[in-house]
C-alpha cells in the first residue's frame, strides 16, 4: 500500500495512492488529522479499508506534500555507503555517522528544489527513508524491521560549503525547501525484503549514482538499534540511510545544482522522487 500526503483545493490531507488517484482517507476518518496520527494509532489498516469508500482525487490535481510533514524527529545516517566514504576520504568508523534534519526543510514530490541564495555549493543525495511505526526504545536488531511503517524515497539536498564551516553537518543540511521527501511512503509488505532493490538519482536525466541497498555499511536494523539506544523513536519519525557514491562535490569538476535541473531519486518497489531545482526567492 502507498500512503501520501497531500493538498488538494486549499485542504491538506493524507490517504491511500492506486489506479492513477488518491483515495482520500483523511476526509472519512476524521479522527486521524495526518498521516503521521494515522501511524501512531496503528490504523494502516484502517485506512485501506477505507479507502473503498474514500472521495478520489485525481493525481495530476493535488500538491504533493512531504510523506510526513510533521515528524518529531528526522536522523540522517551520513557516510553509509563504502564508495561514498572513500570519496569524501573519511576514516573507517565503527558506528553510524548521525546529523539531523528538521521538518522545515522538507518538501514534497514535485515541488522545487531551493538553491538557497547564500550558496552555489549545492548538491544532491538521494536516499532510502525509513519511517518509523512504533513508540520504541533499546530495539534489538533483530525486532527492528517489526518497527518499521513503511519506506520511502528521499533527496538529502546539501549545501556544501555550509557542511564543511565546522565538522558539524548540521548547517549545510536544513536550508529551507532543501530536504525532497516522497512521493509517497510504502508499506513493507509491498517492499519486500531490503537489499536487492537499486537507487539512482539522476540529473538532467544522467545517472549520476547507482548503487543497490544491500550496499549500506550499517544496515537498517543497525541503524535503529543504534538509533533507539540514545533515543526514543516515535511513529512517523524518519531515518534518512545514508547516500551512495557520486555526489556532485566530489566530482571533476564539481556538478553543482543550479535552477532548472530536474533531479530524480528512484529506488525499485519504492518509488520516483522528482524536483526540480529553483533559486531561492
Amino acid at each position: 500500500m502507498k500512503l501520501a500526503t497531500f493538498r488538494h483545493q486549499g485542504r491538506t490531507s493524507w490517504g491511500v495512492v492506486g489506479d492513477g488517484v488518491i483515495h482520500d482517507v483523511g476526509a472519512v476518518l476524521a479522527q486521524l488529522p495526518d498521516l503521521r496520527s494515522a501511524i501512531a494509532a496503528g490504523a494502516l489498516d484502517a485506512a485501506r479499508d477505507a479507502a473503498a469508500g474514500a472521495p478520489r482525487i485525481a493525481l495530476d490535481a493535488i500538491e504533493w506534500l512531504p510523506v510526513i510533514p510533521n515528524p518529531e524527529k528526522i536522523l540522517c545516517i551520513g557516510l553509509n555507503y563504502e564508495e561514498h566514504r572513500k570519496e569524501t576520504g573519511r576514516s573507517v568508523v565503527g558506528n553510524p555517522t548521525i546529523f539531523t534534519r528538521f521538518a522545515n526543510s522538507q518538501v514534497g514530490h514535485q515541488a522545487p528544489l531551493v538553491r538557497p541564495k547564500v550558496s552555489s555549493d549545492f548538491d544532491y543525495e538521494g536516499e532510502l527513508a525509513v519511517i518509523i511505526g512504533t513508540s520504541c526504545r533499546h530495539v534489538s536488531k533483530a525486532d527492528a524491521f517489526a518497527q518499521v511503517a513503511g519506506y520511502a524515497c528521499y533527496n538529502d539536498g546539501s549545501v556544501r560549503d555550509w557542511q564543511r564551516h565546522t565538522h558539524q553537518f548540521t548547517p549545510g543540511k536544513n536550508f529551507v525547501g532543501t530536504g525532497p521527501f516522497g512521493p509517497w511512503m510504502v508499506t513493507p509488505d509491498e517492499v519486500g525484503e531490503i537489499g536487492p532493490q537499486r537507487l539512482q538519482t539522476c540529473v538532467n536525466g544522467q545517472v549520476v549514482q547507482d548503487a543497490k541497498l544491500e550496499e549500506m555499511l550499517f544496515d537498517i536494523p543497525t541503524q535503529i538499534a543504534y538509533c533507539s539506544t540514545f533515543t526514543r523513536l516515535e511513529p512517523g519519525d524518519v531515518i534518512a540511510t545514508g547516500t551512495p557514491g557520486g555526489v556532485g562535490a566530489k566530482r571533476n569538476p564539481p556538478l553543482w545544482l543550479k535552477p532548472g535541473d530536474v533531479v530524480d531519486v528512484e529506488i525499485d518497489g519504492v518509488g520516483l522522487l522528482t524536483n526540480t531545482v529553483a533559486d531561492e526567492s
